[in-house]
């Protein structure tokens, strides 16, 4: 597949993106990987070896980790702009998580050589990827602090804004469609527990579900039940 010019994406909040017009960059462009999953499509696993850092030219995508007894935890989604494997850049040789495509979706791939080459001659660009990385360890932090002071219930209202807020909503339903699996390994809680708390919230008036379809009737009710946590970080 071809290389999608950066200069004409409109990825605004890529750090790629933001960078490009700097004519320093000019030659690492031209070094780019497109690359193209279909949905369901693993392009990552846990424990192979590092090639670069990936990032989301058009379509969502699962991160998850493997945790207590193999069951798999998602640690987050991703979309149009955003950053995938940047854990394991730098510190390993090997990655720490796996990333599926939801939907379909085009990625755009920079290897590490390419990568550390560029964090070396373009300062503005190492500069944006260190508040990259100040902001992910603030957000693990704050979610290690979610998890051990929120209820089955909290966690799963929790899960749900962190979808709103970063995908949306189109006719009344989320624009991305999740298992109750995939919920509940985001949610740190099994999946009969989302399905409980699925229910109470439909019969509150609080979500509304049309097969695996999932949309959220009163944002604001929602916010205030988890209100006391503080947690309304964008991602």
């Amino acid at each position: 597949m071809r290389n999608e010019p950066c200069k004409t994406c409109q990825n605004l909040e890529c750090i790629i993106k933001r960078n490009s017009h700097v004519p320093e960059v000019e030659e690492y462009l031209a070094l780019k990987h497109t690359i193209q999953c279909k949905k369901g499509q693993q392009f990552i696993l846990e424990g192979a070896p590092v090639h670069g850092l990936y990032f989301v030219y058009n379509g969502k995508v699962k991160v998850a980790k493997t945790g207590f007894q193999g069951r798999e935890q998602i640690v987050r989604f991703a979309k149009d702009g955003e950053i995938i494997g940047h854990r394991g850049f730098g510190i390993g040789q090997s990655y720490q998580i796996n990333a599926v495509a939801i939907e379909d979706t085009v990625l755009c791939n920079f290897t590490n050589d390419t990568l550390q080459d560029m964090l070396h001659k373009l300062p503005n660009l190492t500069y944006d990827f260190m508040m990259f990385y100040a902001e992910e360890l603030n957000r693990s932090e704050t979610k290690v602090r979610k998890f051990a002071q929120m209820t089955v219930r909290e966690k799963v209202i929790d899960a749900f804004l962190y979808i709103f807020r970063k995908f949306g909503q189109t006719n009344d339903y989320l624009n991305i469609q999740l298992s109750r699996k995939e919920i509940a390994d985001f949610a740190g809680t099994t999946d009969e527990q989302v399905i409980r708390v699925i229910s109470s919230l439909k019969k509150e008036n609080l979500l509304r579900a049309s097969g695996k379809r999932l949309g959220i009737v009163d944002v604001p009710r929602l916010k205030k039940e988890i209100s006391e946590h503080n947690f309304f970080l964008d991602s």
